[in-house]
């Protein structure tokens, strides 16, 4: 069966939620992860939520995980982040784009003229520029070896309401992003795509489930790795530039695909 073993990747955003269950998901598989985010821990081990934490995860499933603070806000940080891998790997297989800046307080309920404008930049700045500074860089790395895969991690916010205006917004801008880069990197054989997650207990839900901020039925929602799982799926495809462009639920291609989600009975 094919594997990732000798793959890299960069999964942005991973100290936590689907970043953090991408990264385990391609562990699983024996990829060389790097993960980026701000949270870090200087301890031993290190302390929950962090990029160190995910790195020593990816350790314990059988890949190997590099923790890089990067601020996504930042594009030198994001620049010297591919010319680390680059200079290290020599190559790059799959990024992952992830990274995500929920707005404080979140965005939840109420009109847009509402919420503060700071909430736009929170969601459409990290979370849809963020996306199209990492693909810049990585893309050259792609392309000079001919093949690769760029995932675009969205939501069915993209096209249906879901949280605030600007939600929305962002989504539908990510899932658009990679229709329009997988045309101008079709002749390069690298495939871009975009994933729709379902509900996932991510650690920002499960806080909030614990407050009584939210309702969620944590007994149907997916788990983290469980999207992981499906990149990593994605990675070993063969003909995953038969996908290129396009737009799939997780859940949907775990059927295709054959993986299940670790915290369902029987997986």
């Amino acid at each position: 069966m094919a594997d990732l073993r000798g793959r890299v990747a960069v999964v942005t955003g991973a100290s936590r939620g689907v970043g953090k269950g991408v990264a385990e998901g391609l562990a699983e598989a024996g990829a060389t992860v790097y993960v980026t985010g701000r949270s870090e821990s200087a301890a031993e081990p290190p302390a929950e939520r962090t990029i160190q934490a995910t790195a020593a995860v990816i350790a314990d499933l059988g890949g190997e995980g590099i923790a890089v603070r990067v601020d996504h806000n930042e594009d030198a940080e994001v620049a010297a982040l591919f010319a680390r891998v680059a200079q290290e790997q020599g190559r790059l297989d799959i990024l992952v784009n992830n990274v995500y800046k929920i707005p404080d307080p979140p965005a939840w309920g109420g009109g847009f003229w509402e919420h503060p404008i700071s909430v736009w930049d929170d969601q459409c700045g990290v979370g849809l520029r963020g996306y199209y500074v990492a693909s810049v860089y990585a893309a050259p790395l792609m392309v000079a070896q001919s093949s690769g895969l760029i995932v675009n991690i969205s939501s069915r916010g993209a096209a249906g309401y879901a949280f605030s205006a600007s939600y929305g917004v962002c989504k539908a801008g990510v899932d658009r992003m990679a229709k329009d880069m997988a045309i101008e990197l079709k002749d390069y054989g690298v495939a871009a795509l975009s994933l729709w997650p379902g509900a996932v207990k991510t650690e920002f839900i499960l806080d909030a489930v614990a407050s009584g901020a939210v309702e969620f039925d944590l007994a149907t929602a997916e788990s983290p790795r469980f999207t992981g799982r499906c990149v990593a799926a994605l990675g070993m495809d063969p003909d995953v530039m038969e996908k290129s462009g396009g737009v799939f639920e997780v859940s949907e291609l775990a059927k295709e695909y054959r993986f299940s989600d670790p915290d369902k009975v029987g997986s």
